[in-house]
């Protein structure tokens, strides 16, 4: 059969699809019939799989989308994460470790003749890469230890934090005039013929950059422990100040306490 009579067929086939195949075959004959057929299915499954690989396509494409959400999901929970538990241990690196330290020799006073301590002078700094510390009297709390006493909190009247002091006689002069008058002329450790009433802390500034009472980077403190009359350290004697910050751990000084042989005594 020429191919234009086969198209016909097929036009004529395709116009008349709801007839049986009983009315074809009263028209055409079975060769003929069977070859359109053929044609047709064979039409049919080429668009069927153009159909079945569209969708396929559809379906891949949509599936891709979804995993990639979901990645990001998963990959953003994992950055969330690792952010909270960095923040956790960068938080519980700062409470264990203190933020305060030594910052040179530690020294008091005495009266070699009486064989006691009048008073000890502490230098206190910010660690290295450290927070700086509110070293006010509502934040900080400064503990003493000897043989023979302990306080829980000696810091009842707070810091000198305005300008700076030479040394730890200038800063009890301070203490012991106006605006202070924490203290007595004469009960001053270095000056005075008498001692304080109760053992009591003072934390002043040598280097000072903002005039308040956080100690930061760059900044030196110090701090001096006046002791009562019954208090005072005598030789060989352990005496430990502990001075607990808002933030991290305590900052713990021991010391015991040398032959009183001068006024000025160098105790490490």
């Amino acid at each position: 059969m020429r191919p234009d009579t086969y198209r016909k067929h097929i036009f004529f086939y395709k116009m008349c699809n709801d007839r049986s195949y009983r009315t074809y075959s009263r028209i055409y004959s079975q060769d003929i019939i069977t070859n359109l057929m053929n044609l047709i299915q064979k039409g049919h499954r080429h668009t069927h799989r153009g159909i079945i690989g569209v969708e396929s396509a559809i379906v891949l494409i949509a599936f891709v989308i979804v995993a990639a959400a979901l990645a990001f999901v998963v990959l953003n929970m994992g950055f969330s994460t690792t952010q909270k538990a960095k923040t956790a241990i960068i938080a519980a690196v700062e409470e264990a470790g203190s933020s305060l330290e030594v910052a040179g020799k530690i020294t008091a006073v005495s009266s070699p003749s009486q064989n006691r301590l009048n008073a000890t002078v502490i230098p206190i700094k910010i660690v290295s890469g450290g927070a700086s510390s509110n070293l006010d009297g509502n934040f900080t709390s400064i503990k003493v230890i000897t043989d023979n006493i302990e306080y829980d909190n000696i810091f009842a009247n707070g810091t000198l934090h305005l300008g700076t002091y030479v040394n730890a006689s200038a800063a009890w002069d301070a203490a012991a005039s106006a605006p202070y008058n924490w203290i007595t002329p004469a009960q001053h450790p270095y000056k005075g013929n008498q001692n304080v009433r109760q053992t009591v802390a003072i934390i002043y500034w040598t280097v000072n950059q903002n005039n308040n009472p956080i100690l930061e980077s760059g900044e030196h403190a110090v701090l001096s422990v006046a002791f009562a009359r019954d208090d005072r350290p005598t030789s060989l004697e352990h005496m430990a100040f502990e001075i607990s910050p808002p933030k991290g751990s305590p900052m713990t000084v021991d010391r015991t306490v040398p032959n009183l042989t001068t006024e000025i005594v160098d105790l490490g």
